[in-house]
Formats: structure tokens, C-alpha cells, sequence
């Protein structure tokens, strides 16, 4: 009787304790493998929908002024007349895109192409109530004027200095400094082609070509008239942590592949627009 109960009494043996062991540490690296894993996707999804997200402001944004490009009307427009408006009508009109030399005051001021895969300058103008700061310089509220609007990137952030066109042509004393706005932050690169007409004597205001900012000079004189634009931004995560297993390339317009880091995740985000006013210009100009 007493040596039943003893037998009754015994623990697990060894081999029992070493299956039971051997069992917990599957059960657990299965465990762990499995939060380590939801880590690292939630992770992404998280840099994904981040990037998204700024994508889908940053290009809104941009084309909603950028339809602007050119804009110049005499006739609804509450345009402030301290200057001579059917001049400056003709300056916008045929200036839409800014290139070194343009204004007399700033003559660096201009629409860059980049050179070693850099991020291109862009300085547009046209009519408005402010500048892409905000900025009224100093008009009345709802009076309209000559913008100048410069978009680049300095460091890994979007930038925007926005300038009173009439002090840039010498027409006016600067009263109010201009000011600079950052647009968005995590810009790996912005690179911009222009959609350009044929002689504007007898365009349709159709881009026969897309060229970059170095070339708008002699195509200029040649009659020739940007009546598109054609930008791509590279936009980065925050988060540093999403870990890739492969290194992606890249390509931006015209710019060599790049090849980027694993650490965050990256998305392109491109678009060409048609400058209405430009094709607008252009077509009423036979």
C-alpha cells in the first residue's frame, strides 16, 4: 500500500522536464518571431501611410498654384494700378517661368537645373493677392500684384520665398523683406521639366517638348513659350526603423537611378500639369 503511494508521488522524470522545455522554447521563439514580425510591418505601414499622406499634400498643394503659373487678367482681376498693368500684363505673360537674369534687382533669382542628381530651383510668376508665405506686401486686402514664388530644397525640406515682382523689376521700394516658408520636411529630391510650345505664331499651346531649366533661355528667344510643367518629389519616411530587406532605386524625370537606404521608406510622387493661362496666351497670340 505505502509503496503505491510513494510511485504516485513521483515528479517528472528527466526526459519529461528536457520535452517540456524543448516544447516552451518552440512555443516561445514562435511567439516572439511573430511580434518581432507585426513590429517590423506595423512599423512600415506606418512610414507608408506617412509618406502618403504627405505626398497627397504636398502635390495638392503644388497644383493648385502652379495652375496659376502665367496668370495675368486685366479685366476682372482687382489689379493694383500703381504701376503700368498692360507692361507688366506683357512681363508675367511672357516670364511665366523665371530664369537667371530676368530681374534686374535679383539677377541670381531664376529656375535652376541641378547639376550631380541636386534638387532643381523653380521660380514662377504670376497675379495674386499674396505670395506662396502669405505675404501681401504691403497692398490692400484684395488688391492683386505681380508674385514671384521660388520653390527649393534646402537640406531635406521643401522650401517657398515668395517676392513682390514689380521691386524685383525695379518699378517699386521694398517696404516688406520676403520671407521664407517651409513647404514639407523628409524631400529627398525635387526635379522639375517644362513643357514647351512650338513658335507661338503658330502653336496650338500644345508642349511639343518637356526640357529642363538650362535650356528655357534659348528656346525663349526662339519664340517659344513653357505652357506645361513636369515636377517629382522623392519623399522619405520618419521613422528610421523600417528595415528593408533590399536596397530600391529611384528615378526622377530626367535624373540617373539612385539607389537609397533600407532604414526608411521611400515613394515617388510625379505629375504634369497644363498652365491654362499659359495655353491660353499662347493660342491668342497667332
Amino acid at each position: 500500500m505505502s509503496s503505491r503511494r510513494r510511485h504516485s508521488q513521483q515528479g517528472f522524470s528527466l526526459v519529461e522536464l528536457m520535452i517540456t522545455l524543448t516544447l516552451g522554447l518552440v512555443i516561445s521563439g514562435a511567439i516572439i518571431q511573430v511580434l518581432v514580425s507585426s513590429s517590423v510591418t506595423n512599423k512600415l505601414n506606418q512610414a507608408v501611410a506617412q509618406v502618403q499622406e504627405s505626398g497627397r499634400f504636398i502635390m495638392g498643394r503644388l497644383s493648385a498654384e502652379f495652375y496659376e503659373v502665367g496668370r495675368y487678367d486685366q479685366v476682372t482681376a482687382n489689379v493694383d494700378t500703381s504701376v503700368d498693368i498692360v507692361a507688366e500684363a506683357a512681363y508675367v505673360q511672357n516670364h511665366p517661368i523665371v530664369v537667371p537674369g530676368d530681374f534686374t534687382t535679383n539677377t541670381a533669382l531664376g529656375s535652376i537645373q541641378a547639376t550631380s542628381g541636386g534638387s532643381d530651383k523653380l521660380v514662377v510668376s504670376l497675379l495674386g493677392e499674396e505670395d506662396c508665405t502669405g505675404s501681401q506686401h504691403s497692398y490692400a486686402q484684395g488688391s492683386e500684384f505681380h508674385v514671384v514664388n521660388h520653390y527649393f530644397v534646402s537640406g531635406n525640406t521643401l522650401k517657398c520665398t515668395g517676392y513682390d515682382g514689380r521691386v524685383l523689376r525695379g518699378l517699386k521700394t521694398q517696404t516688406v523683406s520676403p520671407v521664407t516658408v517651409t513647404l514639407l520636411d523628409n524631400v529627398e529630391s525635387f526635379q522639375v521639366q517644362f513643357g514647351v510650345s512650338g513658335n507661338i505664331t503658330s502653336s496650338q499651346g500644345q508642349a511639343v517638348t518637356y526640357v529642363t531649366a538650362d535650356e528655357l533661355e534659348d528656346l525663349r528667344a526662339l519664340n517659344q513659350q513653357v505652357v506645361s510643367l513636369r515636377w517629382a518629389l522623392m519623399l522619405k519616411s520618419y521613422q528610421n526603423e523600417v528595415r528593408q530587406t533590399q536596397a530600391q532605386k529611384y528615378a526622377l524625370l530626367n535624373e540617373a537611378a539612385k539607389t537609397m537606404d533600407t532604414a526608411h521608406y521611400y515613394q515617388v510622387f510625379s505629375k504634369t500639369l497644363a498652365l491654362r493661362n499659359m495655353k491660353n496666351f499662347v493660342r491668342s497670340s497667332q
